[in-house]
C-alpha cells in the first residue's frame, strides 16, 4: 500500500509539473520566471473574485495559445555500456539516471488535455542495439488482451507503440509495439501514416521485449537491434512518437500531441530523439531462411492426388545502412493465412491485401503509384496467380526472385523487383518475367515525386500465347503532396502502357486533393483511364471511363453528452464514358451522418441514390443458368444503410449493419455482422455472418446469399498458436476449412502444420484437400 501511494504521489507530482509547464506564462528569462513564482503574486483566496478573474484569464489565454502551437519535444539518448536484460523489470541502475520522454497528451476522448494516466519512455543505445524502458500508469490490472499471438491488432487492446522515423522525412517509419503481457508486434508505416491502412503488421524482424504488471502501472523493456532498422550513417537524431491505448480509462494518448482529425500513426506529428554520439555504420547481416515442406494433396474433381516434398528458401542481405536485398528460390506460401471471403454483388473484381512476407518490406515503394482503388499499376498478388483455359484463377509457381529496396540518399528511395514464374503448358500459362523499377525523390517537407517502369514479358515463344500477350509494359510519373501538418494531401499521376502493335494512347491519369481540418473535410478526385490502357501486374477495376467525385464533411465536437464527435457528409461519385460523348454511365449520390460516442462505439446512417448503365447483360446474384439483366440500358435505385460498432474494449463486442432498398430493377435486403468473444489471453473467437436477399422481378433470378465464417484462435503460449477458420459461401459454392498449428521454436523460425479442406455447398461433396508440414529456420550469419 505504501508503495502504491508513493507511485501515485509521484504521478500526481509529474502531472502537476506538466500542467504548470503547459501554461508557459510568457516566461522569457529567469527574472520574469522568478516574478511569476514570487509568493507576492500568488492568487490568494483573499483576492476579490474580479481580481482573480483578471489574473486568471491571461494565464488561460496563454495556456490555450501555447497548446495550439506545434510541439518541439526532444530528449537525449545516451550511449551506454550497461548490460540490460529485457525481462520487463526496470531494475538495472542505468535506468535511474536516464532522461525520459514524458508528458503524454490525450488523443481520445479529448485532444486538448494531458493524459490522465501518464507514461514515461527511456532510451539508451550502444553499437548494436536500442534499449527502451517504459513505465505506463493505469488505474488497475484489468487490461484488455486479445491473445498471446504476435502482431496483435485492434484498438480494443491495451498496447504501447513506438514510431521511429529514422530518415526524418515524415513519410516512412518503423513501429514496435508491446502489450502489458509482453506480446510483441512490429510493422511498417508508409505514406505518412495518414490512415490505418498505412500500417502493415505483416513485416517481421528479430527483436526482444517483455513486460511486468504491477498494481497501478506496468513496465516494459525492449531491445531492438540496429541492424533491424535502416538509417543514415552518422545520424545524430531520429524523429519519434509513441502512442498508448489504455482501455481501463477509455483513453488513448501520445507523446507528441496529435489532433483527433488526424490518424494516431500520422508522421507529421513527431518529436526528436537526439543521440549523444552520431550513429556509426551498421553491420550488414546475412539472414538465410530455408524451408522444407511435405505436402499431401488431393483434387476430388479430377480424382487425382499427389505427395510432394518441396525445398526452397529466402535470403535477406543488408547493403549498408539503407538498402535491403531479398532473394527467394522456389518460395512456398502454404503457411500464409487464407484470404477472407467476401460477397461481391458488383460487376468488378475486388482486391485483397498482400500477406506474403517476400513482398512486404518497402511495399509502398512499389504499390503506391496511381490510384489504389481504381488504377493501381502494380499489385503484387498478380505474381504467382494466373488464369487457366477456363478463366479460373490458379496458382502459378514462382521459380525465384530478387528484390532490392531502400534509400540511396537521404531523400531518394529505390525499388527493383524481378521475379520469374514457371511455365504451365497444360493450362496454357507461359513462363513470365515480372520486373518493376521504382524511384521516389522527396521534395519540400513531406511530398515526393516517383517514377516507375513495369515489364511483364513471356520468357519464350509459345504457340498458345497470342502476339498481343507477349509483353505488357507500363511507365509512369506520380507526384504525392503532403503538407507539413498534413492538412493538405493529394496526388497527380500519369501512366502509359505498351503492348505489341498497341502503343497509341493507352493513358491512365488522375489527380486528387484532400483538405483535413478539425471541423471541415473536403476531398476531390478525377481520373481518366483509356479503353486500351492495360497493366498485367496491376489492379485496374475498369477502363474506358472518366471518374469524378467530391466529398464534403462538417464535423461537430460537442462539449457535453454521450457523443464525442459527429458529422454530416455529402459524397457524390460519377462516371462518364468518353467513347459515348461522355455519357453519364454511373453515379452514386451518398449522404451520411456518423457519430462516435465517448465509449468508442460508433453509429452511421447513409442514404444513396444510384444510377447504373449496363453495357452488357449481368446477373448480380451470380446464379448458374439464370437469365441476366439486359444490357445497353440504365437502372435507377435508392437505398438506406445503417451501421453500428459496439465498444471494442469489451470481452464481447460486435459490428452490425443493414442495407435496405431498391437494387437494379428489384430489391435488396442485407445484414452484415461480426461478433468477437475473448477468454483472455488464451482464446479469441469471432464470427462473420452476412446475408443478402436479392429479389428481382420474373423472369430474372432472385437469391438468398449467405456468408458465414467462424474463427477460433488459441494461444497456448507466446510460441505455440492454433487457429481454425471455417468459411461458408453459397455464392462461391464453397465450404472451406483451414486449420493451422504454429510452433515458433526460435526467433522467426517456425514449424507449421496446415490442413485445408474444401467442399461444394449444395452437394456437400469434397473439392480439394491438403495437409502441409512445413519447417523454416532463420540463420543469422
Amino acid at each position: 500500500m505504501v508503495e502504491q501511494l508513493h507511485n501515485r504521489s509521484e504521478q500526481l507530482q509529474r502531472n502537476a509539473a506538466v500542467s504548470f509547464t503547459r501554461l508557459k506564462l510568457s516566461i522569457t528569462d529567469l527574472e520574469s520566471y522568478k516574478k511569476v513564482n514570487n509568493p507576492k503574486f500568488a492568487l490568494s483566496s483573499n483576492l476579490k473574485p474580479m481580481t482573480r478573474t483578471i489574473l486568471v484569464l491571461p494565464l488561460l489565454f496563454f495556456a490555450i495559445f501555447s497548446f495550439g502551437q506545434s510541439e518541439n519535444k526532444s530528449f537525449v539518448v545516451k550511449h551506454t555500456t550497461a548490460i540490460i536484460e529485457p525481462d520487463g523489470v526496470l531494475d538495472e541502475p542505468i535506468w535511474e539516471t536516464t532522461e525520459s520522454a514524458s508528458a503524454f497528451n490525450q488523443y481520445f476522448p479529448l485532444d486538448t488535455v494531458q493524459a490522465q494516466n501518464q507514461s514515461e519512455i527511456k532510451i539508451l543505445y550502444d553499437d548494436k542495439n536500442l534499449y527502451i524502458g517504459i513505465k505506463a500508469y493505469s488505474i488497475g490490472k484489468n487490461y484488455a488482451l486479445q491473445s498471446l499471438k504476435r502482431d496483435f491488432k485492434g484498438s480494443g487492446n491495451d498496447s504501447f507503440s513506438l514510431l521511429f522515423d529514422t530518415y526524418n522525412d515524415g513519410t516512412n517509419a518503423f513501429l514496435f509495439g508491446i502489450n502489458p503481457q509482453g506480446v510483441l508486434r512490429e510493422g511498417l508505416i508508409s505514406n505518412g501514416g495518414t490512415d490505418v491502412n498505412n500500417l502493415d503488421l505483416s513485416w517481421d524482424v528479430k527483436w526482444q521485449g517483455d513486460s511486468k504488471i504491477y498494481d497501478d502501472y506496468f513496465t516494459t523493456e525492449m531491445i531492438i537491434p540496429l541492424t533491424s532498422l535502416k538509417f543514415e550513417e552518422g545520424a545524430t537524431k531520429w524523429r519519434l512518437n509513441s502512442y498508448r491505448i489504455d482501455t481501463q480509462s477509455n483513453e488513448r494518448s501520445s507523446w507528441v500531441r496529435i489532433p483527433q482529425n488526424q490518424s494516431i500513426t500520422n508522421l507529421a506529428f513527431m518529436g526528436e530523439m537526439v543521440f549523444e554520439n552520431p550513429l556509426g555504420k551498421s553491420k550488414s547481416p546475412l539472414a538465410i531462411i530455408p524451408y522444407i515442406n511435405a505436402v499431401s494433396q488431393k483434387d476430388f474433381k479430377t480424382n487425382e492426388g499427389f505427395n510432394n516434398l518441396k525445398v526452397g528458401g529466402d535470403a535477406k542481405v543488408a547493403i549498408g545502412n539503407s538498402l535491403n536485398l531479398d532473394l527467394t528460390l522456389n518460395p512456398d506460401f502454404s503457411q500464409v493465412e487464407v484470404d477472407d471471403q467476401i460477397t461481391n454483388l458488383t460487376r468488378f473484381e475486388v482486391s485483397l491485401p498482400e500477406k506474403r512476407q517476400f513482398f512486404i518490406d518497402n511495399s509502398d515503394l512499389f504499390a503506391s503509384f496511381g490510384d489504389g482503388r481504381d488504377a493501381n499499376p502494380f499489385f503484387s498478388r498478380r505474381i504467382g496467380i494466373a488464369r487457366d483455359t477456363a478463366g479460373n484463377s490458379i496458382e502459378n509457381k514462382i521459380i525465384g526472385g530478387v528484390r532490392l529496396s531502400g534509400k540511396l540518399t537521404k531523400d531518394l528511395r529505390i525499388g527493383v523487383l524481378n521475379i520469374q514464374t514457371a511455365k504451365d503448358e497444360e493450362n496454357e500459362i507461359p513462363s513470365n518475367n515480372n520486373t518493376m523499377i521504382a524511384l521516389q525523390q522527396r521534395v519540400f517537407s513531406r511530398s515526393n515525386i516517383g517514377v516507375f517502369y513495369i515489364n511483364r514479358q513471356s520468357f519464350e515463344k509459345n504457340d498458345f500465347v497470342d502476339r498481343e500477350d507477349e509483353y505488357n509494359r507500363v511507365v509512369g510519373l506520380d507526384y504525392n503532396l503532403a503538407s507539413k501538418d498534413n492538412t493538405w494531401t493529394g496526388k497527380m499521376y500519369a501512366h502509359k502502357s505498351f503492348q505489341p502493335d498497341d502503343n497509341a494512347g493507352n493513358i491512365s491519369a488522375g489527380a486528387n486533393l484532400r483538405y483535413n481540418s478539425r471541423k471541415y473535410n473536403f476531398y476531390v478526385k478525377g481520373l481518366s483511364i483509356d479503353e486500351d490502357f492495360s497493366s498485367d501486374l496491376g489492379f485496374i477495376q475498369r477502363t474506358g471511363t472518366f471518374k469524378g467525385l467530391v466529398s464534403a464533411e462538417r464535423v461537430f465536437w460537442p462539449n457535453k453528452g454521450i457523443i464525442q464527435n459527429h458529422g454530416f457528409r455529402f459524397f457524390p461519385i460519377l462516371f462518364w464514358d468518353p467513347s459515348m460523348d461522355f455519357k453519364n454511365t454511373d453515379y452514386d449520390l451518398m449522404s451520411s451522418w456518423k457519430a462516435t460516442f465517448k465509449d468508442q462505439s460508433q453509429f452511421e446512417i447513409e442514404l444513396t441514390n444510384s444510377f447504373t448503365f449496363l453495357f452488357d447483360s449481368f446477373d448480380p446474384t451470380n446464379t448458374d443458368g439464370a437469365l441476366e439483366l439486359p444490357g445497353d440500358q440504365g437502372y435507377h435505385y435508392n437505398s438506406v444503410k445503417f451501421g453500428y460498432q459496439s465498444d471494442m474494449r469489451k470481452r464481447f463486442a460486435f459490428e452490425a449493419g443493414s442495407q435496405i432498398g431498391q437494387f437494379y430493377n428489384g430489391k435488396r435486403f442485407s445484414v452484415n455482422s461480426m461478433m468477437t468473444l475473448r477468454f483472455q489471453p488464451k482464446v479469441f473467437l469471432s464470427l462473420v455472418l452476412n446475408y443478402d436477399q436479392i429479389t428481382l422481378p420474373d423472369p430474372y433470378a432472385s437469391a438468398d446469399i449467405w456468408l458465414i465464417s467462424p474463427k477460433i484462435d488459441v494461444t497456448f503460449s507466446k510460441s505455440i498458436f492454433w487457429s481454425t477458420l471455417i468459411q461458408y459461401s453459397n455464392q462461391k459454392d464453397n465450404l472451406g476449412f483451414n486449420s493451422r498449428l504454429q510452433w515458433r521454436f526460435a526467433p522467426l523460425s517456425d514449424l507449421f502444420i496446415v490442413y485445408n479442406d474444401n467442399y461444394f455447398v449444395n452437394s456437400f461433396q469434397p473439392k480439394t484437400r491438403s495437409i502441409n508440414l512445413k519447417l523454416t529456420y532463420r540463420f543469422n550469419l
